[in-house]
């Protein structure tokens, strides 16, 4: 019997284990439940952002705010295509105070074009072009997430509400948050839009942003801090 040398045992068990790698289903995100301390518009309240599995590669991302002055809802069912996720449906509802307006969005990816029905105005119902790559606000979230922990560029193009925009976020080094009552080392990133900011900070190993912040003028108008996940 030909005697197999250890060197070639090693390439046939990575090539094995490539082949297995490879013949797992793309879906990478697992469901989960992140609470939130909310401030929106200076009020308190409570947030919540949940991961729910759809069938095959499907799955459906809901945040949720309540405050005392605000109730806000925004839905996104996605899926994961080659590997890359791309929106397919969202609802986003929003009651502040007693102004009511409801939006919802539809991505065909074999016409290429995403539309909006509801409160919006006629010029931004769309259709809008789209591109491979393209995700919608929630879908960034998790883009943001997964994309430091991976350390690749933080560059998307957004396609929501009837309109594209470029989104360039720029790591702003580190800081330490408090994350269900443990020290925590975050990355923070940061995009800046004329008068507009949006900060958002990243745990390792974390599948949400520990914190979310949205400034206007220099002010804080909706701050989200993560204090739990299951």
């Amino acid at each position: 019997m030909a005697m197999i040398s250890r060197k070639h045992v090693v390439r046939i068990a990575t090539t094995a284990l490539l082949i297995a790698t490879a013949s797992l289903p793309a879906w990478a995100i697992k469901p989960f439940t992140a609470d939130y301390d909310a401030n929106y518009m200076g009020m308190l309240g409570k947030g919540q952002m949940k991961l729910v599995a759809g069938e095959g590669n499907r799955g459906t991302v809901t945040l949720n705010i309540r405050s005392n002055v605000a109730n806000l809802t925004q839905s996104t069912e996605f899926e994961d295509h080659n590997g890359k996720w791309r929106p397919l449906s969202s609802k986003d509802s929003s009651l502040l105070l007693i102004k009511k307006v409801n939006r919802n969005a539809s991505y065909d990816w074999d016409k290429g074009e995403a539309r909006w029905t509801g409160d919006i105005k006629p010029d931004r119902a769309g259709p809008v072009k789209l591109k491979p790559g393209d995700l919608d606000g929630m879908l960034i979230n998790l883009a943001i997430a997964r994309d430091v922990a991976a350390g690749k560029p933080l560059h998307y193009r957004m396609v929501d509400d009837g309109r594209i925009k470029q989104l360039d976020y720029k790591i702003a080094g580190k800081e330490t948050l408090t994350v269900d009552g443990k020290a925590q080392s975050a990355t923070k990133v940061v995009f800046t839009d004329g008068n507009k900011e949006n900060i958002v900070w990243v745990v390792d190993g974390l599948p949400v942003p520990a914190r979310i912040l949205q400034r206007r003028d220099g002010k804080d108008e909706m701050d989200l801090t993560l204090t739990s996940l299951r």
